[in-house]
């Protein structure tokens, strides 16, 4: 009998002309087997396995011995717990999935983390990484710049940070706030902090300091009651007895801010000036026996130091 339309017939164990049927339940296994294989893992352990592989490409045994790990361009949303690495200093995170920093509240010889092209909108646990030299912190999603600048203030060794493509930026002002509240900063978002910048920033965020400034640049007194009509709230003067001196120093002024006090001081200091001769511009004998140089007076060098 011939099998009806539709049906193939293939040679079995069973002799020959009897239709093959796949097993169901075989079937079912082997598609739920290749669904388990092509299954995502979960984010941590996909963390785990990145900073394990990483670890067997350096060869490091011992956890004390990681200085360095490289994470980047992995589809992290999450990582690890890296406390472990105490002697940690070198981290790149970039190009990931990221949302927060909170696993490296603990890695306090971090010196320089790279966090760049992430998801990330807070920074909480930041300022414990004390040691940051370079923060990468660019292409993200931060967007309080106040909450931002606090959590960077305690980081004393910090030089190098960029935040440039962040919701933060749009802030008419941010990069002389960012000067102002990061003193120690000298490239922000690859671009050098120059004088002129520190400058600005104080006459717009500082106007008694400000004040002080332009009053000593034009060899006036520094007038601790001056309140110029701005949004910033001046503090009283505070006033001392006419007999009070402050050793040899008749300038009884007394300041709020003692960072004003110390400036105010060292621009009081005695200039200093040496003067001596310039022997590049003297010629030598044989110079002047091949009129190499003209018979030009000789030409003296000043130094000013306060």
């Amino acid at each position: 009998m011939s099998p009806g339309p539709g049906l193939a017939v293939v040679g079995t164990s069973g002799g020959p002309g009897v239709p093959k049927t796949c097993d169901s339940n075989a079937q079912t296994c082997a598609l739920r087997d290749a669904n388990l294989a092509k299954a995502p893992l979960s984010a941590v352990e996909s963390s785990r396995r990145a900073v394990e592989d990483q670890l067997k490409i350096s060869g490091h045994k011992r956890d004390v011995d990681v200085l360095e790990l490289f994470l980047s361009r992995k589809e992290l949303t999450e990582v690890i717990d890296l406390s472990r690495f105490r002697k940690l200093k070198y981290l790149w995170l970039h190009h990931n999935k990221l949302h927060g920093i909170a696993f490296l509240t603990k890695n306090y010889c971090l010196t320089e983390l790279y966090l760049n092209n992430n998801a990330i909108f807070e920074i909480a646990g930041l300022h414990s990484l004390r040691s940051l030299h370079i923060l990468m912190l660019h292409h993200n999603e931060l967007t309080n710049i106040d909450v931002t600048v606090k959590e960077l203030k305690g980081m004393l060794n910090l030089k190098i940070l960029s935040l440039y493509q962040n919701p933060l930026c749009q802030y008419n002002l941010y990069r002389l706030y960012i000067i102002y509240h990061l003193p120690g900063v000298t490239l922000l978002d690859r671009n050098q902090v120059t004088e002129k910048e520190r400058r600005s920033m104080i006459t717009i965020f500082n106007h008694e300091k400000a004040h002080i400034l332009q009053s000593i640049a034009f060899g006036g007194k520094v007038d601790a009651s001056w309140n110029p009509t701005s949004p910033f709230k001046q503090k009283p003067t505070q006033s001392v007895p006419s007999d009070f001196a402050f050793a040899n120093n008749v300038d009884k002024t007394v300041f709020n801010d003692l960072e004003d006090a110390v400036f105010v001081r060292s621009m009081k200091r005695s200039v200093m000036a040496i003067t001596s001769m310039n022997w590049d511009s003297v010629p030598t004998r044989d110079e002047k026996y091949l009129e190499e140089k003209g018979t030009e007076p000789a030409k003296m060098l000043t130094i000013t130091l306060r």
